[in-house]
């Protein structure tokens, strides 16, 4: 068993063709194929079902799977760990965010980033806050950057506060409160509003800050992102409420300042475990450490 049959059978598994899989891989599919079955002579166990429509993995190729994935990442980490040791930062950065942070100019930062690391390959994951939590929790994600509501703590990972500020009513031109320079938040029960799904952390920035004021509000249209909430604003299906700094990109609207309105944390999470040299000078750049590995490869 070497790393490049489990190379071959992730790709398969992944495209769920050995042509495909093949392409990716770059080799005819004779080779792939011949490896795959290789390995499964040692193995003792077909890890695929092949019929002349579909290729699907079989129970021992599900239980394969996950071990194979687990040992090719070990041996890129190991590759990295050799590359930061001589001073040279390599491997993969996988970041997550939030469609809506401000904190932090993440495609600038992640622009320098490959300008000062040009072996790293990087990868950008967006998502809700939860799921993202979830991701560097499990190892898919090396950091992310998320919006909760003030006193939100992540478990599982490690996490530092970049900024705080509050939300902004999102009106269309028409709307009544267009020419409002502020507004109460008890003005705004009796509006009809477009936000996020219900038990999110999105969404609870808000909830949170009408129930502190004893007050009700009528969620009419929930959406998972911020285009097709600006469109429903602009066509005056409801109001939202939005961080003040990301509303204020937002063309064809107006923003209106909320008193007692909605506050947001935006936090970035990272493992709780010892990041890779990648993920270290990520961290670096946003003043989280200065790994040893990082400042020798950036020629500190």
């Amino acid at each position: 068993m070497d790393l490049q049959q489990m190379r071959y059978v992730l790709a398969v598994a992944d495209t769920a063709s050995f042509t495909r899989a093949a392409a990716r891989c770059h080799v005819v599919q004779s080779a792939l194929s011949h490896q795959v079955a290789r390995l499964e002579k040692e193995l003792g166990a077909r890890l695929f079902e092949r019929t002349s429509r579909r290729v699907r993995l079989t129970a021992a190729g599900e239980a394969f799977l996950p071990a194979a994935r687990q040992a090719l990442e070990a041996a890129e980490r190991a590759r990295a760990e050799v590359a930061a040791a001589a001073g040279e930062i390599r491997g993969k950065l996988v970041v997550g965010a939030i469609p809506t942070v401000t904190a932090v100019d993440l495609p600038g930062v992640l622009g320098g980033y490959r300008l000062r690391y040009p072996q790293v390959r990087i990868s950008l994951r967006a998502g809700s806050s939860e799921r993202l939590v979830e991701q560097v929790r499990d190892g898919g994600l090396d950091a992310a950057l998320i919006g909760v509501p003030p006193g939100f703590r992540a478990q599982g990972v490690r996490d530092q506060e970049l900024a705080q500020g509050r939300h902004v009513a999102v009106v269309a031109p028409g709307h009544p409160l267009a020419a409002e320079r502020e507004v109460d938040i008890r003005l705004l029960a009796d509006e009809v509003f477009v936000d996020f799904a219900d038990g999110s952390a999105a969404r609870a920035q808000s909830d949170e800050a009408f129930a502190a004021a004893g007050l009700r509000r009528e969620v009419a249209f929930e959406v998972s992102g911020v285009e097709l909430m600006s469109r429903l604003v602009r066509h005056g299906l409801g109001i939202a409420l939005l961080p003040a700094a990301f509303a204020a990109e937002l063309h064809g609207l107006r923003t209106v300042p909320v008193t007692d309105g909605p506050v947001r944390e935006e936090r970035l999470v990272w493992s709780r475990f010892a990041p890779s040299p990648a993920a270290s000078a990520f961290l670096a750049l946003l003043g989280i450490g200065a790994p040893a590995a990082a400042e020798s490869a950036a020629g500190t």
